[in-house]
């Protein structure tokens, strides 16, 4: 195994346009391969921020075939890399409601997992208006991920879930080593509680988190807070954007991983 990883997260604007979001994604995918990223991550829903909740049914595509997958499989295989694809809506049994669901590809562009988004956004936000129901919309996922791939073990976490610390406690004891979060946190919970969550996930489970977020301003008028990361098992934050679109770019050092865990061993000492 490659001790040394280098790892983008893509931070988009994604719009009602279909096409127009690929052919950003596919940009910026090509700008984080050009600069060394054998790792990428999309953020939540790169393919489309629709005007409505219920706009992602128009593009919601059946496990294995559709052009967001196209998409996704055509870009792995193009750049030589690993690609975790944000999420995207793919058919449920119940007709009104699709999966977010993450799909990893990987060099050669065969797909290698599948995650769906457990953990659904159901919430007002304190002291606002703003509402958000995406039991609505989306049907909830029952099973997690862990990925094996050359450079480690890869889960993925879909924007709320990273809330919930038993959820990523039981990927790390199945030895999760790299959690990629595609993210559309909206911009006042974001600034409340983003970065705090990442880091906190990254060091109670002394593993490196690749975090890919939406941001700015959406047709609907949602606002998302961007702010992609990439933190380290110590909880450093090794590169950071702001809110512009782009790509978060930084190396992993998987050997360095491996010995905090030694000196540190903080995964063994737990009691329940």
């Amino acid at each position: 195994m490659n001790s040394q990883l280098s790892a983008a997260a893509i931070q988009m604007t994604s719009s009602s346009e279909l096409a127009a979001n690929l052919e950003k994604a596919a940009r910026l995918i090509a700008k984080a391969a050009e600069q060394g990223a054998k790792l990428v991550v999309l953020p939540e829903n790169f393919a489309l921020m629709g005007r409505t909740e219920r706009d992602k049914l128009s593009i919601m595509e059946p496990p294995g075939q559709g052009p967001i997958q196209d998409f996704l499989a055509s870009a792995a295989d193009q750049f030589d890399l690993w690609l975790v694809g944000g999420s995207i809506p793919l058919r449920s049994q119940d007709p009104t409601k699709a999966y977010a669901a993450c799909l990893i590809y990987g060099p050669g562009g065969t797909l290698k997992g599948r995650y769906d988004k457990i953990h659904l956004f159901d919430v007002n936000l304190p002291g606002t208006d703003e509402s958000y129901r995406e039991s609505h919309t989306i049907a909830a996922g029952d099973c997690p991920l862990l990925l094996a791939t050359p450079f480690g073990k890869l889960g993925v976490a879909i924007c709320y879930d990273i809330r919930f610390p038993e959820f990523i406690r039981a990927l790390s004891a199945q030895g999760l080593e790299i959690l990629a979060v595609p993210a559309a946190f909206t911009a006042r919970t974001g600034a409340a509680h983003w970065e705090v969550l990442l880091r906190a996930r990254a060091i109670e489970n002394q593993c490196f988190v690749i975090a890919a977020a939406q941001t700015g301003t959406h047709e609907s008028g949602r606002q998302t807070y961007g702010h992609s990361m990439i933190i380290d098992p110590w909880g450093n934050v090794l590169a950071r954007l702001g809110r512009e679109e782009g790509v978060c770019l930084a190396t992993l050092d998987l050997n360095a991983l491996g010995q905090i865990r030694r000196d540190f061993p903080v995964l063994t000492h737990r009691r329940f």
